[in-house]
This record gives C-alpha cells, sequence and structure tokens, in this order.
C-alpha cells in the first residue's frame, strides 16, 4: 500500500501548496519536466575540492562544474553527520523530526520523501549507492523501494572497492572501484528508461570519501609524495570526482543532459583527512567545518549561465525544490524547513524567505557495517531462507522516540542561521548549568573566531527567541502523527 496520495497540480506558478519558495517562480513543466540526478559524497568537506583551495587535491570535474554551473558556497548539510542529512534530502525537513538523530537511524516509515512525491507525480525512480535510512533487505518496510524508489542498488551505509550491494535486496558483489560502480548502474537505468514516458529521478549516493580509504593504483599514484593515509582519501575523492565525469558524459551520449537537473552536494563537513577550507569544526560538529559543504548544481536549459551564489541554502531545500519543478503536492504533506530554489535558477537572490536551523541533540548513533549485512543476505539466500529480523541492526527498525523535554531544556548543540549571522545554543551537560550562547557574524568571520553576544543584545535576544520556537517546533513533531 502506499505510504501517501497524490494530487497532482499543473498550475501557471509551481507552487508547491504549504511550501515556501523564493519569489518570482513563473514556469510549469508539463510534458517536459526534467530529468533529475541527486549525486552526494559521503565526508567530502567544503575544503576538499581543487576550486575551493585544496593545495593538492585533483578534481578536474568538479572544477569544470563549478566553473560553467551554478555554484552554491554557502551550502549547508542539515547535520554534521551522515544519516541525519540524508533524512533531509529524503523529507525536507531538519532530521529530527523524523526521527533521524544520527547515524544508523532508519528514516520513520510514515515520512513521505521524495521518491515517493515524484513517483506519485508520474517520475520513475531508482537508487544507487549508499543508503544508510534503514534497511536493505529485501522485505523490509525500511528499505528504499518501501521509501518510492522503483530500482534499487544500495548499501546499507559506505563501501569501498568490489562492493557488496542489495540489488532490489538480493546480495551481489560488484567489481570495481566503488563510485565508478553506482554510475554505471545509474547510467545502466537511464539507458533503459530514456525513450520511456516518465521523466527519471536517479540518486546517486556515493561511497566516497568515507573511511576506511581504499583508492586504486591509477588515482594513489597522483599523491604519492603524500602520507599513505592521505594518498587514500585523495585517491577516493579523485575517483569520484572521475566517475562524476563519467556520469556527465553518459547523459549527453544518452541526448538527455540539458534537459536533466544534475545536483551534487555532501552529506558533512571534512573528517580529519580532509579539509574544511579553514572553518572551524569538522563532521559531528555544528560550527561551519562540520556542516558547510560543496554544491554543484548543473541544468542546462535552465542554468544558462554560470553563477556563483553565497545565499544560505542546504540539503532541507532539495525536496521542495524537486516538488515545485515536478507540480507535486503531496495530500498531507508535514511540516517543511526547507523552501524552494527554483528561482535561484534563473537569477541571483540574495536572501531566503526565513532562517535556517540546526540540531545535533547528542543522541548516539547505530553502528551499520554494510559488508556484513549484505553478505549474510547472500548467505539466506543461498540457503533458500529468510534472513532472522534480529539480524536487522540497530539503526534498521524504528526507533523508539524518547524525547523528554518536559522541562525545556534541550539537549545537544544547536544554530540558528539568519543571514550573515549565526547564533549557537549549546546545552550544558549538567541541568544545574547554564546554557552557553555564542553569536558570530559569518560575513566578516567566516572562521566563528569573534563572539559577539556581548555587543548585540537585541539581535541575540531577538534570535534566541526565534531558535527555541523552532526548537519545541521540532521537538513536537516527534509527538506529532504524519498522516
Amino acid at each position: 500500500m502506499a505510504k501517501i496520495s497524490a494530487q497532482l497540480l499543473m498550475i501557471g506558478v509551481t507552487c508547491v501548496v504549504g511550501f515556501p519558495v523564493l519569489a518570482g517562480a513563473k514556469e510549469s513543466y508539463g510534458a517536459d519536466r526534467p530529468h533529475i540526478v541527486l549525486c552526494m559524497a559521503d565526508d567530502q568537506g567544503w575544503g576538499d575540492m581543487a576550486y575551493n583551495g585544496h593545495p593538492v587535491l585533483q578534481t578536474p570535474v568538479f572544477d569544470e562544474m563549478a566553473a560553467t554551473g551554478l555554484r552554491l558556497d554557502r551550502f549547508y548539510a542539515a547535520a554534521p553527520v551522515c544519516s541525519p542529512t540524508r533524512a533531509s534530502v529524503m523529507t525536507g525537513r531538519t532530521p529530527n523530526r523524523s526521527g533521524v538523530f544520527s547515524w544508523g537511524h532508519s528514516l520513520r516509515p510514515q515520512e513521505i520523501t521524495v521518491a515517493e512525491a515524484l513517483k506519485a507525480a508520474g517520475y520513475t525512480t531508482a537508487h544507487f549507492g549508499k543508503w544508510h535510512l534503514g534497511s536493505v533487505m529485501p522485505d523490509s518496510p525500511l528499505n528504499p523501494g518501501a521509501n518510492g524508489f522503483d530500482r534499487w542498488i544500495s548499501g546499507a551505509n559506505f563501501f569501498d572497492v568490489d562492493p557488496w550491494l542489495s540489488d532490489n535486496g538480493k546480495a551481489k558483489q560488484f567489481h570495481g572501484e566503488s563510485s565508478e560502480i553506482v554510475v554505471e548502474e545509474a547510467l545502466r537505468f537511464a539507458r533503459e528508461h530514456r525513450d520511456g514516458e516518465k521523466p527519471m529521478l536517479i540518486v546517486v549516493w556515493f561511497g566516497s570519501p568515507h573511511s576506511p580509504h581504499k583508492g586504486i593504483e591509477k588515482d594513489l599514484s597522483l599523491y604519492a609524495d603524500q602520507p599513505a593515509k592521505q594518498q587514500n582519501f585523495l585517491a577516493e575523492v579523485t575517483a569520484m570526482d572521475r566517475a562524476m565525469g563519467q556520469l556527465r558524459t553518459g547523459l549527453k551520449d544518452l541526448g538527455i543532459s540539458q534537459n536533466t537537473l544534475l545536483w551534487y552536494c555532501s552529506d558533512n563537513g571534512a573528517i580529519p583527512e580532509g579539509s574544511t577550507g579553514g572553518l572551524r569544526g569538522k563532521k559531528g560538529q555544528i560550527y561551519e567545518g562540520g556542516l558547510r559543504v560543496p554544491c554543484l548544481i548543473e541544468w542546462p536549459e535552465r542554468i544558462r549561465k554560470p553563477r556563483q551564489s553565497a545565499l544560505n541554502a542546504g540539503t532541507v531545500d532539495i525536496y521542495p525544490t524537486l516538488l515545485e519543478i515536478a507540480g507535486a503536492t503531496p495530500e498531507h504533506q508535514p511540516v517543511l524547513d526547507g523552501q524552494s530554489l527554483l528561482t535561484l535558477f534563473d537569477a541571483d537572490v540574495t536572501e531566503r524567505t526565513r532562517p535556517m536551523g540546526f540540531w545535533d541533540a547528542n543522541i548516539g548513533g547505530f553502528s551499520t557495517p554494510s559488508d556484513r549485512i549484505i553478505e549474510l543476505i547472500a548467505k539466506h539466500q543461498a540457503d533458500g531462507t529468510s534472513v532472522p529480523a534480529a539480524h536487522e541492526a540497530h539503526g534498521k527498525v524504528p526507533q523508539p522516540l524518547e524525547w523528554d523535554e518536559a522541562d525545556g531544556q534541550h539537549s545537544g548543540h544547536a544554530a540558528w542561521l539568519d543571514g550573515p549571522w549565526k547564533l549557537h545554543r549549546i546545552a550544558p551537560k549538567k541541568k544545574e548549568a547554564a546554557v552557553r550562547w555564542e553569536l558570530y557574524n559569518l560575513s566578516e568571520d567566516p572562521t566563528e573566531s569573534h563572539e559577539l553576544s556581548g555587543s548585540q543584545p537585541e539581535r541575540l535576544q531577538r534570535m534566541q527567541h526565534q531558535l527555541n520556537d523552532w526548537l519545541d517546533s521540532v521537538a513536537g513533531s516527534l509527538s506529532t502523527p504524519v498522516e
């Protein structure tokens, strides 16, 4: 049974009912709606690009995309770790609303996903690569198929050379470099559906450059003068860059690149082997280095000139943007945190319609050993038996939403981004201690080095109220059923 029903509206202004959009959206697509390819790296920091100033990393394809497409330099992952950010792409909601508090947590089955919404709007859908939002078991309500994907070849978590992946629930080992494998399978799907009546939504979530790093020889040779551990990390990024080139070339060879929206970003900020580009913090932290990620967008039929944008935007904006393009309006859409960026594709936009919130609630993650999980599927397939539910990893089943915020003391580290101003709310580990507040002007202080709350009392108070109201709203979502 489908999780949602959708009323599909083709209207002169393609604004999804209830979705905030940037002013000025004018065009509806109808039969000419684009194919959509969403690509995401795993642990690539903002500085892990040659075009962002990395001193040794070679990323010629990404550099070309940055020079010829739409480059977003203030683009934010919804969370500083992987699964939550992926949930935000799927739903347009800050991940704590959907119970994906940390890595390995599952997306609640009642959430409406972008694949479901676009499928209801007439798209054919596919997922290739890292899933990390539930199960890749064949009959699970948490696998990609149960979340709206017609076709899926997916890993439970990150994967490297010669990976085991779940092919619509059937375990299969692939041979080769992991990024090239998922691109090859995505292009196979595109070839099969190019001449069909339905536009395509293809999600390609790379397993790189997540640790452990394992480069192949031709990429390792580019970094022979680097320490061994660094060599493998850099080699994985370069291999992913090459795979993106293969994807772009493949779309051109199929004759569909002009009307294909290709959207690339990462799931969180840099790891120790990577680079934040000088920003404060790293993966796992709410400071800029943990949240700001590369973002490149191509759509030749719509984005006709190269542009560079400093608009605050993020992974929560992908869902509402795609629904506006598709003309899809889910009937029971829960509250969104993102807004459509479609107008940005046509012209410069400098301000959002509302601020952006972030919240790491300090809830632990769950280990998800991808190869072991899929090899277990293979074993039971060979034996002709079903995989016992007990073998599902902790993060593969819906988590109990234990959320004790009765005293209003929200846990963890949260932030509120309003234009250039970013307010941090850092809850104490002991309840008797006071919440710590930090305020920064990112336009003058991108490294968050000069705390300004003492000199901005009115702004501080206003942003404190806004952030606290938003935190209350997010916590409230956990006790509000999604129809």
